[in-house]
């Protein structure tokens, strides 16, 4: 089954709603269990939570290492917006932007003879 662009998985638990004391207040029918509809890749989010619980310093090392890079490319882009409109339109503009940081960081790194010699490689 698919759901807004998403594989959805559905479960049926007839014994489960059968003994349900909640029953009544969760679904309306008297033959038909509750359908539950999980993405199909949601374990894989579960997992992550379940890491992201077990050891909340991942955290702030993640926000360490990336929100830095953000940050630095919305203070170039200034206070506005994106300039263009539409899901794809504002892709290719922020990967412009992230190609920018990217060649400005490399530059800053490498020099830009040092740059131009590994791009020819």
């Amino acid at each position: 089954m698919t759901e807004r662009g998403l594989e959805q998985k559905v479960y049926v638990n007839f014994y489960a709603c059968r003994d349900c004391s909640v029953r009544d207040k969760c679904t309306k029918s008297l033959k038909e269990p509750r359908k539950m509809r999980r993405w199909v890749h949601e374990h894989e989010i579960d997992a992550m939570q379940q890491r992201l619980d077990d050891n909340p310093e991942i955290s702030v090392v993640r926000r360490q290492t990336v929100e830095h890079p953000l940050g630095t490319i919305k203070m170039w882009m200034g206070t506005t917006h994106f300039l263009m409109k539409r899901r794809k339109n504002v892709s290719i503009e922020m990967n412009l932007h992230v190609l920018a940081y990217n060649l400005k960081r490399m530059m800053t790194i490498m020099g830009t003879a040092g740059l131009m010699e590994a791009i020819r490689q």
